[in-house]
């Protein structure tokens, strides 16, 4: 186009022009500058959506990275005391072994038992340890370490599918166990875990029994920014199931977490209870409850496992929240609970705030196990 503005630099200066090639001047400019606009404005939009879709992805991706570095900051720091027992016999371990025998899967049989993973559960590992190096030799202690990971995360992840997650709303959890494993504060992280998916959440106090249970979740229900069904103290659990249950269909909510009342097994009154409060929600919501989690205190250790394995058979259990697990220098218990109680650990709780629940990950808490 220089010859054009050529011109038009002529006619600026005053110089004489027929009006007929002003015209034709003028017509030829706006064409071309309208092409121009054009061609702009097909590649700015044919160009530019690429380049912002690559950012977001990019975004995206450190955003994963970030999380996932984050999540295993968390559970590294949350294991902190039994790794500091656990790994470091371990290290010691891999240090003298040049090649595996007897003596050291006898040193590290040890290890696994101080560690809470339980008698049964470290003589499956050793077994599985002895036909591999009986089929094919283990060179060394790291490769000793490699397969004892593998052994651990195998564990924990086979009973993962026990308790499918089910794809209907409102969607009913029940939180049951002992008293003093901490089923309320549990009820509230829980609730701001599902808010944090921009899920919306229901809670109901259903644990009529205990004194100031109730007014404990009302306190978790506000930090959480979710609503609370209620009722006086010593009133009719499965009655106010049966009001939470019909506000989370009519509010059309997304999880009901349900905190029940601490029992033992062997108190037959509050396990009839309970059962009632299963045939009162299956009535109103098909399938209900979806989930039951039992809250283990991780501090508790093979005594609360056993504590445990009777409760599940009573309570039907689906999966396990491991509370205090911070505050135990014995983690290994959730290997233990996987394999014996044949149920997955769903959550393990990390401290006292309210993003202190984790989902579990046996690939990460394995790795922040044993490094």
């Amino acid at each position: 186009m220089p010859e054009i503005f050529a011109d038009c630099r002529l006619c600026s200066r005053g110089l004489p022009l027929p009006r007929r090639i002003r015209i034709e001047m003028h017509n030829a400019l706006d064409s071309r500058l309208d092409t121009l606009a054009m061609i702009t404005l097909f590649t700015g939009y044919d160009e530019e959506p690429k380049d912002k879709k690559k950012e977001q992805e990019a975004q995206a991706a450190e955003e994963e990275s970030s999380q996932i570095s984050g999540f295993f900051s968390r559970m590294r720091q949350a294991v902190t005391r039994t790794r500091e027992n656990f790994s470091s016999r371990i290290n010691e371990i891999v240090a003298l072994t040049r090649e595996v025998d007897e003596s050291s899967l006898e040193e590290l049989e040890t290890a696994l038992i101080m560690s809470d993973i339980g008698v049964q559960t470290t003589t499956e590992i050793l077994e599985a340890l002895r036909e591999r190096a009986r089929v094919q030799a283990i060179e060394g202690g790291e490769e000793l370490r490699d397969l004892l990971k593998l052994q651990m995360v195998e564990i924990l992840r086979a009973p993962q599918g026990a308790a499918a997650t089910q794809q209907v709303s409102p969607k009913v959890t029940f939180l049951v166990g002992v008293n003093g494993t901490g089923k309320t504060t549990t009820s509230g992280k829980l609730a701001a875990w599902y808010r944090a998916q921009d899920k919306s959440v229901l809670l109901c106090a259903a644990d009529t029994f205990r004194a100031a249970a109730i007014e404990q979740l009302e306190v978790w229900a506000s930090r959480s920014g979710v609503e609370m069904i209620k009722t006086r103290q010593g009133g009719d659990p499965a009655a106010v199931l049966y009001d939470a249950a019909s506000a989370a269909k009519a509010r059309n909510i997304a999880e009901l977490i349900v905190d029940t009342a601490g029992r033992l097994h062997t108190k037959s009154g509050l396990m009839d209870e309970l059962d009632k409060m299963r045939r009162t929600a299956s009535k109103l919501i098909p399938g209900a409850p979806h989930e039951v989690l039992l809250v283990m205190d991780a501090t508790t250790g093979q005594n609360g496992l056993q504590q445990a394995r009777q409760f599940t058979q009573s309570a039907g259990a689906t999966g396990i929240v491991l509370t205090k697990l911070d505050g135990t220098a014995k983690g290994g218990i959730a290997v233990a609970i996987a394999r014996e109680l044949n149920l997955p650990v769903r959550f393990v709780g990390v401290g006292e705030q309210m993003g202190d629940l984790l989902e579990f990950s046996p690939e990460t808490f394995v790795d922040a196990l044993l490094g």
